[in-house]
């Protein structure tokens, strides 16, 4: 596990959980990752000759949040960067590189 940031810090400590932090609570205990990844992950891009891809939950995750909250591919880079709970949801932090709208 990576050491927690001061943003994540200072995140921790805040007293009320929102509607979107339980939504997405219940969603990441409800959802069958195992079986969707086993399912996506024959067909999903190999690292290679180009760019490493990100990780297949990373980015099951991030289209799960983009149709759950109506968000376009550049809105949700957006959402990434400013909304703390879709970022921890996705399993991305913001000291390492967040997917562009192009990915």
């Amino acid at each position: 596990m990576s050491q927690m940031s001061f943003s994540d810090f200072e995140y921790a400590g805040k007293r009320k959980q929102t509607r979107r932090e339980r939504f997405l609570a219940e969603m990441d205990q409800v959802v069958p990752w195992t079986g969707l990844l086993g399912l996506i992950e024959p067909f999903y891009p190999k690292a290679g000759g180009g760019r490493k891809p990100y990780p297949l939950e990373t980015m099951l995750r991030i289209h799960l949040l983009q149709n759950w909250f109506s968000l376009s591919d550049p809105a949700m880079e957006e959402a990434l960067y400013e909304i703390t709970p879709m970022r921890q949801f996705a399993r991305l932090t913001l000291s390492a590189p967040i997917p562009e709208d192009t990915t």
